[in-house]
């Protein structure tokens, strides 16, 4: 797409009423009606959720499609641009707010409740109760179970997502350039990483159930562990079908040195779970 095109775009543009968000708000419904069914033990739970999601999915597919569409077609310009860049920051900013909640969870959990119940007063009520994090509560109604350790699969995973924005960088920078294959293999490169990590935390998930008895039910260590590494890995996951939806933008052509917010929108994205895993290495892990 040349500066050109998006230079003669209209002042802003504005797209034609569409059926699409209609569409998706009733596959968003349909999704959450059978979420609520299925962990009520109704039949048709599953099947109404799964049919939601994959609702939604096509309905996503073709309205990113249209999307596509108009941007390549030259309708887009600066300040449409500008209104994208805002809505992503927005975005990321929700999604700052959604972990600060989880990481808040486990600071009232650690730091406030431990202490609480480790006081003289509860002293009376389970005076074999030691306040340390990782127990299993004060009632003797949690299977003993093993901590996890920062090393080794925590570790080689941040080692995997800090070389994944190094390579995800080295990509935007050669897109900027100019160099098309360059970005295509770098950014490549960057999804294989967020793959690896995947895999590298679902061993991880099958070795703290078979080996160490952790598990989602293990107390407030337990659900604390899987919800912020489980919704994490979540974001991972979204994070390489976005960068992977670039690459094939990237293939077929798509993007120029200073028309790509597309990439750099995706890349925000990962950049911002990088961080977030950092916080979770060190808060989950280590400390």
């Amino acid at each position: 797409m040349s500066s050109q095109q998006h230079a003669n775009a209209p002042y802003y543009f504005v797209p034609e009423p569409s059926q699409w968000p209609i569409l998706a708000g009733g596959a968003l419904l349909m999704t959450m009606a059978g979420a609520s069914g299925w962990v009520n033990d109704y039949a048709w739970g599953p099947y109404l959720n799964g049919f939601g999601i994959l609702s939604l999915l096509v309905v996503l597919y073709n309205w990113f499609g249209v999307a596509i569409a108009e941007s390549e077609s030259g309708k887009y310009n600066k300040r449409v641009d500008v209104s994208y860049r805002w809505s992503m920051s927005w975005f990321i900013f929700s999604e700052v707010m959604f972990f600060a909640g989880f990481f808040g969870a486990l600071f009232y959990a650690r730091s406030i409740s431990l202490p609480l119940l480790n006081d003289l007063d509860h002293k009376f009520l389970w005076p074999d109760f030691v306040g340390h994090w990782g127990n299993a509560g004060p009632a003797g109604t949690i299977e003993p179970f093993t901590t996890m350790d920062p090393y080794p699969i925590p570790t080689i995973n941040t080692l995997l997502l800090l070389t994944s924005g190094v390579t995800l960088t080295i990509s935007h920078h050669a897109l900027i350039a100019g160099k098309r294959m360059k970005t295509a293999g770098w950014l490549f490169a960057t999804i294989v990483l967020g793959a690896t990590f995947m895999g590298f935390q679902a061993y991880e998930y099958m070795h703290a159930y078979s080996e160490l008895n952790l598990k989602l039910t293990s107390g407030i260590y337990g659900s604390t562990f899987f919800m912020l590494t489980g919704f994490h890995g979540f974001h991972v996951t979204m994070g390489a079908i976005m960068l992977s939806v670039v690459l094939y933008r990237v293939l077929k052509g798509h993007f120029t040195p200073t028309h790509h917010f597309a990439f750099e929108g995706a890349a925000w994205y990962w950049h911002f779970v990088d961080v977030v895993w950092l916080g979770l290495y060190v808060v989950v892990y280590w400390l």
